[in-house]
C-alpha cells in the first residue's frame, strides 16, 4: 500500500507517485497535507530537498474543481528557474488525470513574450505558477482573474523578502477573497516577514522540520587556506585538479561569477555561468545544458543554491564564503543528494576565520588544507591559534607562588592600602 493513500488523494495522483517510485511521504508532507486538505493556512519551514513542493502540490490538485473555469490556485516562486521546476513537477502529476475533467495549469514568468502570454490566457487556467513580477503584471491587466482564487502559495518566502518581491505579491494577494487559504514555505521565517504573514493568515499551522544534520552526512567539507594567493587563480587550479562529474563553483557576486567563468574558459574547461544578470533566454539555455549534462562546471551565484534541483553534482567549490553564512548549507547541499556522496571545497582567508568557527559551532566538521608544491596537503586547524580561550593569560592575572609564606594575606592587604594612598596623593597633586 502506498503511504499517500491514507490522505484520500485522487487515484491518478497515487498512480503518478507510483510511476515516480515515490512510496512514502516525507515528514513535512506527512504533517501538512492533511491540514491543507482541511483548508487551514500553513507555514512549512524546512530546508531545500525536504519535500516541500509535493507538500503543497498534492493537496492543491486534490482540492481543485475542474468544472469551474477560474483560477483556483496561484503558486509564486522567486526565480524563473524555480517556477519552471515547480511547473514541471505539476505537469508530471497531472499526466494521468481523467480526460473528461482536465485540470489546466499555466506558467507565467518573465523573459517570455508578454502579448503572446496574454493571448493564451483567454481561457483561465485552474492553477497558475508564476514569478512575482509577471504575476503582478497579469493580475493588474486582468489577464488573469484572481478574485475567486482559493489557495495562494508563497514558496521560498525568505528569499522573496531578500529580493524585494513581497512588495510585489502583497497587492496581488489583496485582490483575492477574504477567506483565501495562504500556504507559505521557507527555509527560515525572518522577523521582517511577520507583518505579511499576520495580514493574510488566520491561525496558521506552523510546521518546522529540522534537519537531522546541518548538512548531509555524506559531504566531505574541506577548507583551503589562501595564504595571500589569488582567489580566482586558485579556484581554477582546484577545478582542473578535481576532474569532477559535475561541479558547481559558487561566487558571492555576479561580477565574480563572470570573472571566474572567463578564467575557467581560458583554462580550456567546459563551463557555463548562471546568475540573475543574464538575459532570460541565456538562463534557459544554461539550464538546458545542465539538464543535458553538456557542461562539467557551472559558475553560479546563490541563485542556484536555493530551491533548484540540479542533479548529478559531485563537487561544490566555494570561491568564497557567502555573505549570509546560512547560504553555505544551501550551497553544499547541492551535492550528496539522494544518498550519494559529495565533496565541498571552500577557499578561506584569515578574515574569514570567525565565519568558519561559526560553521564549526553549528556541527560542520571540516579538514583544512594548503597548496604546497602544487599539491593540496592537510594542515592543522588554524582556528586553534585564534581562539581567545587559548591565548596567554594576561599579565595582571599573576599565578600564585608555589610556596606561600605565612601572613601573605595581611601583607597583600597592606600593600594594596599603600597603593591606594599613593593614588590619592597623586590625584591631589594633579588638582
Amino acid at each position: 500500500m502506498n503511504g499517500f493513500q491514507r490522505f484520500d488523494l485522487p487515484s491518478f495522483l497515487i498512480q503518478s507517485l507510483q510511476e515516480q517510485q515515490i512510496e512514502k511521504p516525507m515528514e513535512i508532507q506527512e504533517r501538512l497535507i492533511p491540514a491543507i486538505l482541511n483548508g487551514r493556512d500553513v507555514i512549512g519551514q524546512s530546508q531545500t530537498g525536504s519535500g516541500k513542493t509535493f507538500a503543497f502540490l498534492l493537496p492543491i490538485i486534490a482540492k481543485v474543481k475542474p468544472e469551474l473555469e477560474c483560477v483556483q490556485a496561484v503558486i509564486t516562486a522567486p526565480t524563473r528557474e524555480l517556477a519552471g521546476q515547480i511547473y514541471n513537477e505539476l505537469k508530471r502529476l497531472l499526466e494521468d488525470q481523467p480526460t473528461e475533467h482536465l485540470i489546466k495549469a499555466k506558467q507565467l514568468t518573465g523573459g517570455t513574450d508578454r502579448i503572446r502570454t496574454m493571448e493564451k490566457l483567454n481561457q483561465q487556467p485552474h492553477i497558475v505558477v508564476a514569478t512575482p513580477g509577471r504575476l503582478k503584471d497579469m493580475a493588474n491587466t486582468q489577464a488573469i482573474d484572481v478574485h475567486k482564487t482559493e489557495m495562494f502559495v508563497v514558496d521560498e518566502a525568505d528569499q522573496m523578502l531578500d529580493m524585494g518581491f513581497i512588495e510585489e505579491i502583497d497587492p496581488v494577494a489583496a485582490l483575492m477573497p477574504d477567506d483565501l487559504q495562504m500556504l507559505v514555505f521557507s527555509a527560515t521565517i525572518p522577523e521582517q516577514l511577520q507583518p505579511f504573514l499576520r495580514k493574510y493568515m488566520q491561525n496558521p499551522r506552523h510546521v518546522h522540520v529540522k534537519p537531522k544534520e546541518s548538512t548531509p552526512a555524506k559531504i566531505d567539507h574541506k577548507f583551503i587556506l589562501l595564504k595571500y594567493r589569488d582567489r580566482t587563480e586558485m579556484t581554477v587550479t582546484l577545478a582542473e585538479r578535481l576532474r569532477p562529474y559535475f561541479a558547481i563553483v559558487f561566487t558571492s557576486t555576479k561580477e565574480d561569477a563572470d570573472i571566474v567563468f572567463d578564467a575557467l574558459l581560458q583554462a580550456g574547461l567546459h563551463a557555463d555561468v548562471l546568475h540573475g544578470g543574464l538575459p532570460p533566454r541565456q538562463r534557459k539555455q544554461v539550464m538546458r545544458k545542465i539538464n543535458g549534462l553538456d557542461i562539467q562546471y557551472l559558475v553560479a551565484t546563490d541563485l542556484a543554491a536555493r530551491g533548484m534541483d540540479i542533479k548529478g553534482v559531485s563537487h561544490v567549490i566555494n570561491h568564497s564564503l557567502p555573505k549570509e553564512l546560512e547560504y553555505y548549507v544551501h550551497r553544499v547541499g547541492r551535492t550528496a543528494r539522494a544518498g550519494e556522496t559529495g565533496e565541498a571545497y571552500t577557499y578561506i582567508d584569515k578574515d574569514e576565520y570567525p565565519a568558519v568557527q561559526k560553521l564549526q559551532n553549528q556541527g560542520i566538521t571540516a579538514q583544512f588544507f594548503e597548496w604546497k608544491q602544487q599539491e593540496l596537503q592537510a594542515v592543522a586547524n588554524p582556528l586553534q591559534n585564534n581562539r581567545p580561550d587559548l591565548k596567554k593569560t594576561p599579565a595582571f592575572h599573576k599565578p600564585k607562588p608555589k610556596k606561600v609564606k605565612p601572613g601573605y594575606k595581611k601583607k597583600a592587604r597592606l600593600q594594596a592600602e599603600k597603593q591606594q594612598k599613593r593614588q590619592k596623593k597623586l590625584k591631589k597633586r594633579q588638582r
